[in-house]
């Protein structure tokens, strides 16, 4: 059917966001009941995160520009949904500036494929293979994406809507939502611009920015939530490396750079998720988000630290995680194509990704003047969590069978 593409990749990823969006519903069930939210909106939830999920898995799925674009708005408004739950004032605005961003994202992709559909009877991807497009539509299309996935310089709106939406909102949003634009972007520019190399420079270009903004943003951050807020920022940036390394190279190159990229993508999904945990135990537990009010949780909080460092190890690259595996296999990409300038980015990113990461752990381990109050979160919320990171670690010693199913670059 031209609908369905249900490739290797697509069951892939339709697994992990069941994962994810189940564990995000455990998780935020209990975490719900333990800060005390609101009872009628906290039931929102749970239908929100189904319709959300079946929106994602459509994308997915779909072999059909149509059906991909209708997904994606699907998912952007229930996300968008998601974020106004808390009901307080910041999470209004922070859900008002999503919208007002996504919907601007929409209206760049809208007419694009109502373009295309005037000129074209046949939407599937199959048939799409087959058209020749203008290249301002592919960048119209592009620009509209990119502001979807949150990629510099269009991330403003992103850090805000993390910082005051519920973990479990923050969660799915960071693992699963922005990565559902970059699957259309990737679907979209391997269907009609296989031959695009300099546009895709240009993508490259963009993620050596995120990654080197997005990691000094995240290292001057003061409150918690914000500093995972900007780690996601540099780690979108990771993902647009695989443009400039798929297209205008050879096949070892471009099957190298494709499946790091998707095995990174969900290494992230994976270690974010549990990150996204540990910091609402944190930050449950101290009654506060700024980063001076970890002081001492080192001793109190083992657990929620253990989970916090064991994701920050695959965000990072530190072996043996399936963050490791993925970037040594996009650097080999990018010695193999010459293009060292992405080693280079990479290697400064981790470094920034060390520092910001380390900076948190040096405030958790300060011994506090006066004893402060702390309460103890659930177990069970940090066993969520600590599931999900260690999934993230297993994935670098079991990434043969996850690579060989994502097959070959188109």
């Amino acid at each position: 059917m031209p609908f369905l593409h249900a490739d290797g990749l697509a069951l892939l990823l339709m697994a992990l966001t069941t994962l994810v969006v189940g564990a995000s519903a455990l998780h935020g069930a209990r975490y719900l009941r333990e800060s005390e939210a609101p009872r009628r909106r906290s039931g929102l939830l749970w239908p929100l995160l189904v319709l959300l999920w079946a929106a994602l898995c459509s994308l997915f799925a779909s072999g059909h520009l149509v059906v991909q674009y209708l997904a994606l708005e699907v998912t952007a408004l229930c996300a968008v949904a998601l974020m106004l739950l808390p009901g307080s004032r910041a999470s209004r605005e922070a859900g008002r500036r999503y919208l007002l961003c996504t919907l601007s994202g929409s209206l760049l992709v809208l007419p694009a494929v109502v373009w295309l559909a005037s000129r074209q009877a046949d939407l599937s991807l199959a048939a799409l293979a087959e058209v020749d497009v203008a290249p301002w539509w592919l960048a119209l299309v592009t620009a509209g994406l990119l502001i979807k996935m949150a990629a510099f310089p269009l991330h403003g709106w992103l850090p805000p809507a993390h910082g005051a939406a519920w973990v479990s909102v923050s969660t799915v949003h960071a693992a699963l939502v922005i990565k559902a634009a970059f699957f259309m972007a990737v679907s979209l520019w391997t269907t009609l611009a296989p031959e695009a190399a300099s546009g895709a420079q240009l993508l490259g270009w963009l993620g050596a920015a995120a990654i080197l903004w997005g990691s000094l943003l995240a290292w001057r951050q003061t409150e918690l939530k914000s500093v995972v807020a900007y780690s996601t920022v540099a780690q979108v940036g990771y993902l647009l490396l695989l443009f400039p390394l798929l297209f205008g190279t050879d096949d070892e190159v471009a099957t190298l750079a494709w499946q790091s990229t998707w095995l990174l993508v969900i290494s992230h999904a994976l270690a974010k998720a549990a990150m996204f945990m540990a910091v609402g135990s944190l930050v449950l537990a101290m009654g506060r988000g700024d980063l001076q009010g970890l002081s001492g949780v080192g001793q109190r909080l083992p657990l929620s630290l253990l989970v916090f460092g064991l994701a920050a190890v695959s965000l990072l690259g530190l072996p043996p995680s399936g963050g490791f595996t993925a970037k040594w296999m996009l650097l080999h990409a990018a010695i193999l194509a010459h293009q060292w300038q992405w080693v280079l980015v990479v290697g400064i990113g981790t470094l920034l990704g060390a520092a910001y990461v380390f900076r948190v752990f040096r405030y958790c381990f300060i011994v506090p003047e006066d004893e402060q109050a702390m309460r103890v979160p659930p177990v069970s919320l940090d066993i969520i969590a600590l599931l999900l990171a260690l999934a993230a670690m297993g994935l670098g010693l079991a990434a043969a069978p996850v690579v060989a199913l994502m097959g070959d670059a188109p």
